[in-house]
């Protein structure tokens, strides 16, 4: 098992920083919506939609990313996926995960399946069109991997209290602690040597925000676990060998980038180099 992950990374590493730091923005943003195109088919699962369903849903999922790269709609629908953003994971999935509800419905699971995987798409897309955007968002993304790679030690180690036993076991109080803990040494780190984005915060400001993106990427990841769970899964799918499925992969990451896109874009407008297109 540990050799088929080791190689999967391997493979597709290369392939994403590629992606990310070559080539022109579209370049990044049209391999971004082709990853989550395969995500939308694991929703499809969660949601239990039939063969008919799913290709509805993928080929309207295909046409609302393309549209957003291609036309000129990041305008006007920046404001929709922002507010979303902030609305779902910061107010409605907390509730969500405490009362543990279902997807129902299919017509209000896939319209929830759209925004949720639009606004990851148009987050990592405006990330990448700012100035030094390619690391600016390696640096976002990476403090959910700092995060869950901390939190799974301290837990290891000193995990006593668990998080959300019903949903995922493994994960403790104490590891969400070692995470918080390890995101403010990355951060006060970035801002030492002057990394961006970062480094015009204050440690005042920079400090609470990173420990309210490592909530959120808390709980994009139990939104997660929680829909495999109600519907059965062990994995999203397993298109990545030894990892699972692409969801599985970027739970944390579909709630982190778009809140922290939906506060940079909101409240750092007059200084950010980004232009609708």
């Amino acid at each position: 098992m540990l050799k088929t992950r080791v190689l999967t990374v391997l493979v597709l590493l290369p392939l994403v920083l590629a992606a990310l730091f070559v080539g022109p923005p579209l370049v990044w943003s049209g391999f971004a919506l082709f990853a989550l195109s395969f995500g939308a088919w694991e929703w499809t699962r969660f949601a239990r939609f039939d063969r008919a369903e799913q290709a509805v849903f993928i080929s309207a999922f295909i046409a609302l990313g393309a549209a957003w790269l291609l036309l000129p709609l990041a305008c006007s629908w920046a404001l929709i996926l922002d507010g979303f953003a902030l609305l779902f994971w910061l107010l409605i999935v907390p509730f969500w995960l405490r009362q543990k509800w279902t997807l129902r419905h299919k017509w209000s699971s896939a319209l929830l399946g759209w925004l949720i995987l639009l606004s990851a798409l148009a987050a990592v897309s405006r990330f990448r069109e700012l100035n030094n955007g390619s690391v600016a968002l390696l640096l976002v993304l990476a403090i959910a991997w700092v995060a869950d790679i901390a939190a799974y030690f301290a837990g290891r180690a000193f995990g006593r209290r668990k998080l959300a036993p019903s949903i995922s076991p493994g994960k403790s109080w104490e590891g969400v602690y070692g995470a918080l803990i390890a995101v403010s040494i990355y951060l006060v780190v970035l801002q030492q040597v002057g990394a961006p984005l970062v480094s015009s915060l204050s440690l005042m400001v920079l400090l609470p925000l990173g420990w309210a993106l490592t909530g959120v990427s808390v709980m994009g990841d139990l939104f997660e676990s929680l829909l495999k769970r109600q519907t059965g899964l062990k994995d999203s799918s397993n298109l990545l060998p030894g990892h699972g499925g692409v969801l599985d992969r970027v739970d944390s990451l579909l709630a982190l980038a778009p809140v922290a896109a939906a506060l940079l874009f909101a409240y750092a407008s007059h200084w950010l180099e980004f232009d609708c297109h």
